[in-house]
């Protein structure tokens, strides 16, 4: 994660953007917007500091986060909430314990921990025990930067502006071709976000960023609700700003059989204009990427003792071989 500023925006369209920001942009940006909130409704990695509105348990997740994995936050996050569940508790802990507890969860940088000893001392004294809520008066608590401030004001009050790490970078440069630039990138990711939905859309975007689009983009297994708008896919260039190197499998003909015999993996048998839209999202019979590219990922799978083809009065019926 990084402490990357954005401004929140409104409505559809490019106003706010500047020239070259992003060519891709759709027009339509209220069906972009309805079809990310929907995919990560339906499923989402379900962190335990997703289901609380809680400020002082959301910053204790975002400073655990920074620089580990979240796999590893989990127990650690647990743990300190249990040993010290409120600000007012770990205000009066003696931060030499408090230090402890952040060595003995390898969670790094014990500076960190001191931060919040006395992040949760200022809530108290200073605040009367009340978190501040905007981004910027969240920025006065001790270690707290402006992505951490925004990530507080979105996630535990529905306040902040659109965040703008890795993930989300990357996934702007991939679907609307945004140039590396901060200023771009931040410029962008507060144009799509829709007003007054800043918890589920940042939640969002950066799930989307984590799961199906991360180094090695997993478009199709992730089911990525963007593929219809993406020019990475489309085009079959996935660099990104981290990623300086195309995945040499992404895009390959490689990479659609093993789709091909996956989905048949769940089927007995598809005729082939069933298989096409679960191999790729843009497929369409006569299309460019349609029945007649299709048959010959097949016909090579078939050449391969891999799968089996039928010909059928309308469409050939593909089935993996016994």
């Amino acid at each position: 994660m990084s402490d990357s500023d954005a401004t929140a925006g409104e409505g559809g369209g490019t106003e706010g953007l500047a020239e070259g920001d992003a060519p891709e942009l759709p027009a339509d940006l209220g069906a972009v917007r309805e079809a990310l909130v929907e995919w990560y409704e339906a499923d989402h990695r379900d962190f335990p500091w997703r289901r609380t509105e809680d400020p002082y348990a959301v910053l204790v997740s975002e400073v655990m986060s920074q620089q580990t994995q979240l796999d590893r936050v989990v127990p650690a996050w647990e743990d300190f909430l249990d040993e010290w569940p409120t600000t007012v508790d770990l205000a009066a802990a003696d931060r030499g314990d408090v230090v402890a507890f952040w060595s003995d969860h390898s969670l790094g940088y014990n500076n960190r921990a001191k931060y919040l000893h006395e992040a949760a001392g200022q809530v108290e004294e200073e605040y009367g025990g009340e978190f501040p809520q905007s981004p910027g008066e969240l920025q006065e608590l001790m270690g707290v930067g402006p992505y951490t401030a925004n990530a507080v004001a979105s996630f535990a009050f529905n306040d902040g502006d659109a965040v703008v790490d890795t993930n989300v970078k990357r996934v702007l440069h991939r679907a609307f071709a945004v140039p590396d630039d901060d200023a771009a990138f931040g410029r962008v990711a507060s144009r799509v976000m829709p007003d007054g939905e800043s918890r589920v859309w940042n939640n969002a975007i950066m799930e989307l960023g984590g799961v199906a689009c991360g180094t090695t983009p997993r478009c199709d297994e992730a089911g990525c609700p963007w593929r219809g708008w993406c020019h990475a896919y489309e085009t079959g260039d996935f660099t990104a700003p981290d990623v300086p190197e195309q995945p040499s499998f992404e895009g390959s003909r490689r990479q659609f059989r093993g789709r091909v015999v996956r989905t048949l993996g769940e089927y007995d048998e598809l005729p082939l204009d069933d298989l096409g839209p679960r191999i790729r999202v843009d497929y369409a019979p006569d299309g460019e990427h349609g029945r007649e590219w299709l048959r010959g990922l097949v016909d090579d799978l078939a050449d391969d003792g891999l799968v089996d083809v039928d010909e059928g009065d309308d469409c050939a019926i593909v089935r993996l071989r016994d």
